[in-house]
């Protein structure tokens, strides 16, 4: 596994490639790696979040939901006042991959590769097509979890010397030929590929960027841990959740595959105030299984992933927290 380096620290090759000036530094995502500066509190539908979401988007607007194209959603979101955006891709390598495609994917393993493309794929396609007029160097940086090297503890690249891929078709590429390589392992925690988010955006001088996490599986709970509690997995997600809230950085998280997701729906509510609403969670195979054109259910999808990222592009705005 040559190829898929666990991040051990930032590494500045920037000097030594011939493109340096592009590639972005990788993290290690470790356990407890910039979530000190915040607490976890349980709070099952907080009414003040509640509040603070509805003001926020009665503030910066909504956008309509009538498209039937990705260049509308596009259009859609730059006439809403986003101007400039990184992505990063940040993908789900768990065991739960291999049936979780049950019912969805005719009982193939989610990170099957074939023909025709798997829900990663799809979503990767997608994401990439909307948001790479908004992305001035067209450069992804894509990171791995949950596979037997990383666990819930760390994230790997998907290029050795962590440099980025250049546009969403190498993306896909990479993908493809990682994944024969692959032991898919757990449990499922996004603080790890989070945590390296925030380190990316740092490094680039606090660059707006969008962190789009593609997964099968909300994040682990035991069956001892109590309805009231939070399972170790979930308090550090919902600790670099908040901690990513004092940065550029918009979240949002594609589910993909059977589910179930109705916890994956309310964790939105379990994360505490933060510095602006900065976590979506969106069901691509609910979206993706609907009656409509394979155009449509494309907009369908696109739009539900990134119609807050504009308001919240103002909101970090506001913040004074954009570079």
């Amino acid at each position: 596994m040559g190829n898929f380096i666990c991040i051990q620290k930032l590494k500045n090759q920037q000097q030594q490639q011939q493109q340096a000036s592009a590639n972005r530094s990788i993290d290690k995502a470790s356990k407890g790696t910039n979530s000190s500066n915040h607490s976890t509190t349980m709070s099952i539908g907080n009414s003040s979040n509640s509040v603070s979401k509805l003001s926020a988007k009665a503030k910066y607007g909504f956008i309509d939901d009538n498209f039937s194209t990705l260049h509308q959603v596009t259009a859609a979101l730059r006439s809403s006042g986003l101007e400039s955006s990184n992505l990063l891709i940040g993908i789900d390598f768990t065991k739960s991959n291999e049936w979780t495609g049950q019912v969805s994917f005719n009982n193939r393993s989610l990170h099957a590769i074939g023909a025709a493309p798997n829900p990663y794929e799809k979503a990767i396609s997608i994401i990439g097509k909307t948001l790479a007029p908004f992305d001035d160097d067209n450069l992804i940086p894509c990171l791995g979890f949950g596979d037997a090297t990383t666990h819930d503890d760390e994230v790997f690249s998907f290029h050795s010397d962590h440099s980025s891929c250049h546009g969403f078709e190498e993306v896909l590429d990479c993908y493809k030929k990682i994944v024969p390589n692959l032991r898919l392992s757990g449990p499922t925690s996004y603080a790890p590929v989070i945590d390296a988010a925030i380190d990316i955006v740092e490094s680039s001088g606090g660059q707006f960027h969008v962190l789009v996490i593609i997964a099968d599986g909300q994040v682990t709970r035991s069956v001892n841990t109590s309805d009231n509690e939070l399972s170790p997995q979930e308090e550090k997600t919902i600790n670099s959740i908040v901690n990513a809230s004092s940065h550029p950085l918009s979240i949002v998280l594609v589910g993909v595959g059977d589910g179930p997701w109705e916890d994956m729906k309310k964790f939105d509510d379990k994360i505490p105030a933060r510095d602006f609403d900065n976590f979506q969670f969106v069901n691509f195979t609910e979206i993706m299984s609907k009656n409509t054109s394979p155009d449509e259910k494309e907009a369908a999808f696109a739009l539900a992933a990134l119609m807050e990222i504009p308001f919240q592009y103002k909101a970090v705005m506001e913040l004074g927290i954009l570079g």
